[in-house]
């Protein structure tokens, strides 16, 4: 199991915050990179005793000063590498009038600040710009203010939280409004200190500071690890073979867009021992596992783009060797980061082999699998050093990072920690063959009644590594709850949508396949084969409102691939664009036979004429459906199984997922 260090933006906003409460507060896993180290330096020139922090996170102590506590500075507060500590301080400091000038590195006096010092001067305090315009170096003269109301045109966190604190410190309300919710960081550990904070819609989001607190509570606060360091893990992992569990992962939802766009990718990653940590108002965390499976290329862009912002470096070397392409965009924010990450990636994936184009907002990038080698310059940018060192240590590569020490700022110990992943099975030690793997597909089996789908699904995922995925669990879940309120079933066609949508139908991973899940909670296989929901489900099929629910828990389930699906509209209607499609089918009575098999009775002629009968009216109506009728999926595979024993029929699909997607799936024995 691996650990990360603590997560940087919480960590910054730990130690502010706890320096303005009354009393001590007691702070644990905070950051010990050189970014954090400049915030803890800034407050002990303010008068906050801060110790040094420990480097395996262990807590510390902070005696806080209140808001009133803080003493001039005798100099020049400098703030490192880290925009965070000065847009931050920038608010803080105007709110309690105090005056100082803030400072930091070359790279962080490029960055811009007018940001947040154009509302706060707006709301009445002043500024002097004494280096480029709108960069640090900038005097903080005082100023009374005034509420703060402002409206963002992107949503920033860093702008936020930099009004909240100004807020506070000056004691003025607050009202700030972003186009969709960024992280919400400062929000949660203020109403933990007791301060009133509102949250108010999405899109547009606002925060509201209606009452501005006399006095902040100390604190007693656990930092998650911090999910932009294990981001690059995570890539590493997934690029790789077997699986890695990284411990105690900062879940807060605002910052889980990564998760999205890597599972979409086709990587597997799970949450496991999901909590909160210091509840309630602590932060989520749990524990994350991942497992090998190659990467596919996909879009990245939009209202996503604020949660996944610090991890695009390591997205954009996900998507270097993702099979096809990957398009980012919408993401022009990185033009002012530690520098202009658009380009750098640009300049530094040309640099090592990878085909990629140069957007405005973004990047297009082709993935492939030859070996990649070259140098690369950093910038002086952490995220582009990690990124790099990624795809560096990934089999076949060689890549030399110009100045590996930028990474202390936000990750000690990351090349160290980077050597011992690649140790594990997650990824192949240095010299193994490069072996790239391809995104697992999306298998379907489609045919009438008694044509063996369910058990031969089941056999073709079990030979392949893959996991089944039973459409038919989900419908018999739908009419167990339905059965469960009550509901009359003359009213199912009515009411019925209403209350499977109340009740809310899930898919939860196991290792061979999928959990159904009803109101958040397994269900068992005895309730979904219950005599009463087998009588009732084939009604349930026909809701048309209810078949569209159920489609969304079937699509997220398949969205990583490596599946095999079977139904009647698998390939029709659920998976269209699935890699591989076969439509099973038998003679009537070779299905009549076998239909009398699985139930447990005799054969004879006379039954099998029987059961063919019956066999053929279902197939009539099946055909005749006004809603999801049976036919055969476009592109799909007839495999008549008259002749063939089961084995025989399991091996004819899992020839054909070998033929369409290449030889070198991961075949389990």
């Amino acid at each position: 199991m691996i650990r990360i260090p603590g997560d940087k933006s919480i960590s910054h906003r730990a130690l502010l915050l706890s320096a303005l409460s009354e009393g001590p507060s007691r702070l644990e896993g905070l950051l010990p990179g050189e970014d954090c180290r400049s915030t803890a330096g800034i407050l002990r020139a303010l008068g906050c005793e801060v110790p040094e922090l420990p480097v395996d996170g262990g807590p510390i102590r902070v005696q806080g000063l209140g808001l009133r506590g803080f003493r001039p500075p005798g100099h020049t507060l400098d703030c490192g590498n880290s925009g965070t500590t000065a847009r931050l301080l920038l608010g803080l400091l105007s709110g309690l009038g105090l005056p100082a000038v803030l400072s930091g590195d070359a790279s962080l006096r490029r960055r811009p600040m007018r940001r947040v010092t154009d509302p706060l001067t707006e709301a009445g305090a002043r500024f002097r710009e004494e280096g480029d315009p709108g960069c640090l170096p900038i005097r903080l003269d005082g100023g009374e203010l005034d509420a703060i109301r402002h409206t963002s045109r992107v949503a920033s966190a860093q702008v936020k939280s930099a009004l909240l604190l100004a807020g506070v410190g000056g004691g003025v309300e607050v009202d700030v409004t972003e186009p969709i919710p960024s992280r919400d960081h400062s929000e949660r550990m203020l109403r933990r200190m007791g301060v009133q904070v509102q949250q108010v819609g999405s899109a547009p989001h606002r925060v509201v500071l209606p009452t501005p607190p006399g006095r902040l509570d100390p604190l007693e606060f656990h930092v998650p690890g911090d999910i932009s360091s294990a981001a690059f893990l995570l890539v590493l992992a997934s690029l790789g073979r077997g699986s890695l569990e990284v411990a105690n992962v900062g879940l807060n939802p605002t910052r889980t867009g990564a998760l999205d766009v890597l599972r979409r990718m086709g990587g597997r990653i799970s949450v496991e021992n999901p909590r909160e940590l210091d509840d309630p108002g602590g932060e989520p965390a749990g524990d994350l596992v991942v497992r090998g499976s190659g990467l596919r290329g996909t879009r990245i862009g939009g209202d996503e783009i604020p949660s996944l912002i610090d991890e695009i470096p390591i997205l954009a070397v996900a998507a270097a060797r993702a099979e096809g392409i990957t398009e980012i965009r919408d993401a022009e924010e990185l033009r002012v980061k530690e520098t202009d990450r658009i380009r750098a990636l640009a300049v530094n994936l040309r640099a090592v082999g990878v085909e990629v184009e140069e957007l405005e907002d973004g990047l297009v990038i082709q993935g492939s699998d030859h070996p990649l080698q070259g140098r690369i310059h950093t910038y002086g940018d952490h995220r582009i050093a990690m990124a790099f060192g990624v795809l560096g240590a990934l089999p076949g590569n060689r890549i030399e990072v110009d100045d590996p020490r930028v990474v202390e700022v936000s990750y000690p110990g990351f090349w160290d920690q980077l050597r011992e992943v690649r140790k594990q099975p997650a990824s192949p030690g240095p010299g193994a063959g490069h072996h790239f793997p391809r995104p697992r597909p999306v298998v379907t089996l489609d045919g009438p009644a008694a044509s063996g789908k369910s058990s031969t699904a089941r056999a073709v995922a079990r030979t392949l590594g893959f996991r089944h995925l039973d459409s038919g669990a989900l419908y018999r879940a739908a009419a167990l709850a339905l059965l469960e309120v009550d509901l009359p079933v003359d009213q199912w066609m009515d009411r019925g949508p209403e209350e499977v949508a109340r009740r809310g139908l899930g898919l939860r991973e196991t290792d061979e396949g999928f959990e159904v899940l009803l109101g958040g909670s397994p269900v068992s296989t005895g309730a979904l084969r219950s005599a009463q929901v087998t009588e009732r489900v084939s009604q349930v099929a026909a809701i048309p409102p209810i078949r569209e629910l159920i489609l969304e828990p079937l699509r997220t389930a398949a969205s990583r691939g490596g599946i095999v699906a079977d139904g009647r509209d698998m390939g029709s209607v659920v998976f269209p664009d699935a890699e591989v499609k076969v439509f099973l089918t038998a003679s009537l009575p070779e299905r009549a036979r076998r239909r009398i098999l699985q139930e447990g009775g005799e054969l004879s002629a006379f039954r099998i004429e029987e059961e063919a009968r019956r066999l053929a009216e279902r197939d009539a109506q099946d055909r005749n459906r006004a809603v999801a009728p049976l036919r055969r999926p476009e592109g799909a595979l007839d495999v008549d199984t008259t002749g063939l024993d089961f084995s025989g029929q399991v091996q004819v699909v899992v020839d054909r997922v070998r033929e369409v997607w290449g030889a070198p799936l991961s075949v389990s024995s």
